[in-house]
């Protein structure tokens, strides 16, 4: 989500993010040092291994330096959900070729669960090796035109036009490849405006992108959509489709299960009902962060790529 910024860029975030007034002084620097982990994952990318997971005959979870990948092979050619970082591109083109079990079929598609760099750095450099882009009509509007990443105050460029979907959706787009129907499904806006999950049916495999952060308390992009309230929803919907033998692919962390998307969900609506009680109260951000609202999940939860308290600032900022 955060490639197309510079080092500079990331000097000068904690700085411009608190002189605006877009989140509290004392979350700059943390939101500084979540900007340079992206950039240094990014970087990265081109030396990091792939790890592959067999989920099913023909489907395969690939793990990388970006978001969590899935690829489906066959006689129909290949189907890739997510691109991660563009320096990964040669590694996820490697793998593929491993794995594809008709190499006659040609490249096949790209699906994009979402707009984030992270999920779709990698969608030129695939393109020019002959997959057509798929995605929910709203990711190819934020890849087409600059925007801006309202945590961290900065703006990120469009993205060249061979990054940008060739096949659009608004809601619902069903595909059959590979012995296998496959639903794209646009959520309400959740993580951003343009999430959706895919639903490989015969495999029972569901990506749900960036909707969860297995492990890890998650990014909310408030600048693009996003809100605590949305992606409550978008899980409960991923809930409702899954059983208990559903591999459910996270956008980041390890591959999940319908039990650990439950305890997600439990997570994020006793966060999101503690701040919206805060600030019905009428305390300032500020101040709600100060009452640790995530502190009896902090232990397992606040390890990742957002600290407790920017979490319980992008709740409180987006209830």
């Amino acid at each position: 989500m955060l490639e197309r910024m510079n080092r500079r860029n990331f000097l000068e975030l904690g700085v411009a993010a608190s002189a605006a007034g877009l989140i509290p002084r004392g979350l700059a620097a943390q939101a500084t040092a979540v900007a340079q982990r992206a950039a240094q994952a990014s970087a990265d990318a081109s030396a990091t291994p792939i790890q592959i997971t067999n989920l099913y005959d023909n489907v395969y979870l690939l793990q990388g330096a970006g978001g969590n990948m899935v690829l489906q092979t066959g006689p129909d050619g290949n189907v890739l959900i997510d691109s991660s970082f563009a320096p990964a591109v040669p590694r996820i083109r490697d793998v593929i070729g491993t794995l594809s079990k008709n190499a006659a079929a040609g490249p096949g598609i790209l699906i994009n669960t979402h707009w984030h760099s992270d999920h779709t750095g990698g969608n030129e450099g695939l393109h020019s090796a002959g997959f057509t882009i798929f995605a929910q009509q709203n990711t190819r509007t934020r890849l087409s035109t600059s925007q801006t990443l309202k945590m961290f105050h900065v703006n990120t460029p469009a993205s060249p036009p061979g990054a940008w979907p060739a096949i659009t959706f608004e809601s619902v787009l069903h595909l059959w490849r590979n012995g296998d129907s496959l639903d794209l499904v646009h959520f309400d806006p959740a993580h951003t405006d343009t999430d959706i999950y895919i639903h490989i049916h015969k495999a029972n495999v569901l990506h749900i992108g960036d909707v969860w952060f297995n492990g890890f308390y998650p990014f909310i992009d408030e600048g693009t959509g996003g809100s605590i309230g949305g992606v409550i929803r978008a899980v409960e919907t991923a809930l409702a489709l899954a059983d208990t033998s559903t591999k459910i692919i996270p956008g980041h962390g390890p591959l999940g299960s319908k039990a650990g998307l439950q305890k997600f969900h439990g997570m994020l609506s006793a966060v999101r009902d503690k701040v919206a009680a805060f600030k019905a109260g009428g305390a300032t951000e500020e101040e709600a962060i100060a009452k640790k609202p995530t502190a009896e999940f902090d232990a397992v939860m606040g390890t990742g790529m957002m600290s407790p308290d920017n979490f319980a600032g992008l709740v409180y900022r987006t209830l």
